[in-house]
This record gives structure tokens, sequence and C-alpha cells, in this order.
């Protein structure tokens, strides 16, 4: 029965305290006094069968609670989980403070003895040495100083208003940067109240704190250029009622926010948002590309972030395909193409496996950057093709999950490619365009000509007879220290036959070897994990790099 409720004792935290009185509203938001990191959000006030005086039920954030609402068979609130929510004493609680209150409690706060104490390092006798903080009291004088601040980091410090008007704007002039990640607030007009207060500010940062649907009210706020609203809760027709407000944005952060779609206010398309140039979309639930569509006539989007949501399948749209309202032509010009300015897409930890979605990107007028790692279609282990792939079939690329494209690097892997193609599908001419578009154009520009035998036979039987140049890296502890070894091999070796040779070439008895392709650009190497697959089909080209790993027995 007290496995229900929240009775401990709460923590000291100095001047950040909690309330002996009720004085909570449903729907406010709290944190655990001596924990400002536990947040919550109140669903009940009031008494609780069998337990004296008021408690409050709080559904907490981290789903860090004790049961679903429901207490001895007596259900008081919906909780979002079944033990996200827990009964609380109200003075184990703080609705929180003014923005300019946790100001002075960040800035203006001294170490306490104990904090210092456990500031310490151990010299080579393991004996204890403080640390001394350079500078310290320079530093604090100067945050002192709040009317020189020009970034601020309130995060989990439990701000919940903006306080009597005009004392932020008179102790804060100059503020550009203000960090309330992880507050109390949920109200919009506090935020306005709070904008309205900092006319230097250029970024606010309200990532966790989770906002309310009405937002209505807001003033204009030319200032503003960077807003992260990651797991706020929020939805896109939210973000369409604050682009009114904002107008000169250029960075808007919604990751976590479970969003599926997007759906605009007025048409099908996304307008307005004139100065956005980058959106960050990472860790929602989007799955149809459909939806991305609809932020295609954003004229300065340079940057679009879609790491890790829902899409299997990517695709550029004909201009005319795409609903419209009367005059938009007119509007944005009528030679704007579909995400004119996107330089840079990241769709990394997504479902693609198809192609055709690797070879649409290159409709993208001005795409250079792009992620695609941790979609099967770029994780060899899941059927998916190695990097030298992916560049060559992307005419543009210039950063590939993360890693720059060199001259060298893509000369290497368009010629890779061109030969792989060349020994699988020769035969067949159709099929070669139809499933390798950019295979005619790569093979004429580095000057690859189809090599015939005497007796007239085509390319791939004389190219299985031909030579590459590997070189093979010992980097098994148990082997002890080997010089590499460059070695010319047929491309036809299999891999199970090139661990044999790797066995005689460092003069292995008792390993088993386990062989990687290193490439450049790739943070970590290819398992060749197929004995029967030979080395051009894993993608081993001329002047390739194997590293002989040993195979760990169990």
């Amino acid at each position: 029965m007290q496995s229900s409720l929240d009775t401990e004792n709460p923590i000291s935290s100095g001047s950040i305290s909690g309330s002996d009185s009720v004085g909570f509203l449903i729907g406010q938001r709290v944190h655990f006094v001596g924990d400002t990191r536990r947040i919550g959000t109140v669903k009940y006030v009031g008494a609780v069968e069998g337990y004296g005086g008021n408690w409050v039920g709080v559904d907490w954030d981290n789903g860090d609670g004790k049961h679903d609402g429901s207490h001895n068979g007596v259900h008081y609130f919906e909780a979002e989980g079944p033990k996200s929510a827990s009964f609380v004493r109200p003075h184990n609680l703080s609705s929180g403070f003014p923005l300019l209150k946790a100001l002075e409690f960040r800035y203006h706060g001294e170490s306490t003895k104990e904090e210092e104490d456990e500031m310490y390092v151990l010299s080579a006798s393991n004996k204890r040495v403080s640390i001394e903080l350079l500078g310290k009291d320079k530093i604090q004088n100067k945050l002192s100083q709040f009317e020189e601040l020009t970034s601020a980091s309130l995060a989990y410090l439990g701000v919940s208003s903006a306080g009597p008007p005009g004392h932020i704007n008179t102790t804060t002039p100059r503020l550009k940067e203000l960090d309330l990640t992880g507050s109390l607030l949920s109200d919009w007009r506090e935020i306005a109240a709070i904008w309205k207060e900092l006319p230097a500010l250029v970024t606010l940062n309200l990532s966790y704190n989770i906002m309310s649907h009405d937002i209505s009210g807001m003033p204009l706020l030319n200032h503003i250029k960077v807003v992260v609203l990651n797991h706020t809760g929020i939805c896109w027709k939210q973000v369409e009622m604050l682009k009114d407000s904002i107008p000169l944005v250029e960075e808007i952060h919604l990751m976590g926010n479970k969003l599926r779609d997007i759906t605009p206010l007025s048409s099908d398309i996304v307008h307005g948002f004139d100065s956005l140039r980058l959106l960050n979309l990472e860790n929602n639930f989007i799955a149809a590309w459909d939806e991305i569509l609809k932020l295609s006539q954003l004229k300065r989007l340079e940057q679009l972030f879609l790491n890790n949501n829902c899409i299997s399948h990517i695709w550029y749209p004909d201009h005319n395909s795409l609903s419209e309202p009367p005059n938009s032509h007119e509007l944005l010009g009528e030679s704007f193409r579909p995400f004119q300015n996107l330089r840079c897409l990241l769709v990394g930890g997504n479902k693609i496996e198809d192609f055709s979605s690797i070879d649409t990107l290159n409709l993208f007028p001005n795409l250079l950057d792009i992620r695609l790692s941790e979609n099967p279609i770029a994780d060899p282990r899941k059927g998916g093709v190695p990097r030298f792939v992916l560049i060559a079939r992307l005419a543009k690329v210039e950063i590939l999950n993360g890693s720059q494209v060199s001259p060298r690097e893509r000369k290497d892997s368009e010629i890779r490619y061109v030969r792989l193609v060349m020994s699988k599908c020769q035969d067949n001419p159709e099929e070669i365009k139809k499933l390798h578009p950019r295979y005619a154009e790569l093979k004429k520009y580095h000057g690859i000509e189809d090599e015939k035998a005497a007796n007239g036979a085509i390319g791939p039987q004389k190219m299985s007879l031909s030579l590459i140049s590997i070189t093979l890296k010992c980097v098994a502890a148990s082997i002890g220290e080997k010089s590499p070894l460059t070695k010319k091999l047929p491309a036809t070796t299999t891999v199970g036959k090139l661990k044999i040779l790797c066995e005689s070439f460092f003069k292995i008895k008792s390993v088993k070897p386990k062989l990687f392709l290193q490439e450049e650009g790739s943070p970590l190497p290819t398992l060749l994990d197929d004995d029967m697959t030979s080395l051009i089909d894993f993608g081993v080209g001329n002047g390739s790099t194997i590293l002989v790993e040993e195979e760990l027995m169990l």
C-alpha cells in the first residue's frame, strides 16, 4: 500500500525548494524538490483513500513513477504509462521560479564546501589533490554582472515564468542566447513575455518543456533566428501558428516530437518561413516521403535533418505534381524547382533499401551533403552496398555520411563500380541501363573499354583473369607485428581462398583469419563474411587495403 506513494523526504537544494500548501493546478508543470530533472505534470490534487491530508498526482515525464493513476482499485487520473505516475505530498514538489531567480541561483550561487571537497584528482601516489578553478572569482564576478551577459544556460533550474514585467529587460538587456531546456514552462504567454523582455535574443532553446497547444496572441519577434523545440510535444500546426511571430527565423529544431505528418494551415504545401535555412525533424515518426515534399517550396531551405524516422523511399517530384495555390509560380519564379537550395539532406537511420531512392538524389539541384548510414541500402551486413557504390551512383555528393569525398576517392570509386557492373551484367545492356543509370556515363568518362579475348568472347571471361593489387595488413594481436604485404591477385579470388593465402603469407598456423575491407572515408571497415563471394563482388578493387584479424574461438 505504501509503495504507491512518494513519501520520501526532499533533498535540500538551496533556494530551490517546495511549498507546504497545496496550491497546484491540474496541468501545471512541477519538479521534485531536490531533483530538478524529475519533471512531471499535475493530473490530480486532493485526498487519497486510506491516507490523510492532501496529495498531488503527478505523471512523470521520464516514466519514473509507481502506477497508472490508480491506487487500491480507485482510478484518480489517466497517466501516460503503466508506471509513470505517483502521489506526492505538496511540500515535496516545486512549481518553479521566475527566470531572474533561476538566473541568480545559477550565476550568483557559491559552491558549497561539500561540492568543493568533491573536486579533486588522484596523484601518482594515489593521494587526493584539490582542484583550484583558474580565475574562479574573476569568472563569477563577470557573470554576476547580468547586464553584460550575452549567453545564459538555465537548463533544469525550474524556470516557470517571466516574472514581473520589465525586470528581465533591465537586468539582462544584452542576452542573445538563452537555454531553458527542462524548465517548467508550458504556457506560450510566458514564452511571449520572456521574448518581449529580451530585445537582443537570437536563440531560444525550449527543449523538454511540454508546451500547450494554444498558441495565440504571440507578439512580432523580428530578432529571433534560432528556435529549439525538441521533445516539447509540439505538432506542425503549432509551428505554422508561430510562423507570423518569428518571420526571420533561420533554424527550427523539432526533434523527438512524435511527428507523423506535415499539416500546413492554408494549402497542401508549406509556404512562408522565407528565411528558414535549417529544419531539424530527427527522431520522429515520419514514414511517407509525401509529407517531406510539402516542404519542397521553402525557397531558402539549405539543410534538412531527417535522421531516425521511418522513411523507406525517396522521390523527386515533377514541379507540376505539387498542389499549389494560384499564382505561386509568380511568387517563387517560374524557374524555381523543388528543394531549390537544399545542400544537406540527412536521412540516416531510416528504412531505405532501394537503389531508386539513391539515384533520385541526383535530381536535387544543389544537394552535396548526404547521410545514408544505418539504412539497409548502406549496410553491407544487411544486403546493402559499400561506400564506393554509393559514391559512384551519387554524381554530386561531396560529403557522404559525414566524411569528405576526395577527388581521388571519387575516381577510384567510380572505376571500381564500373568494373563491378561489367563483371556482372556485361551480357545484358538493357539490364545495365535500367539498374545502373550512371554506368554508361562513367564508363565513357574514365575511358574504360570492353575487353575481348582473341576468340571474340566478351569482357568478363578475360576480366576474371585480370589482377588487382591489394595491400594486406595483419592486425591480429596474437600473431604479432607483421609488415604489410602488397599482392596481385585475380579479382575473382574468393574470400575463403584469400584467407588460406593469408595463412601462408603471414605464416599463420594456429589462428583462423578474419578479413575486413578498409575503405577511405568509412569510419569502420567492412567485414568480408562470405567465404564463397569473390573480392570484386565485395567491392575490392585495385589499391584496396584488407585487414587481417583473428577469428575468436569460443
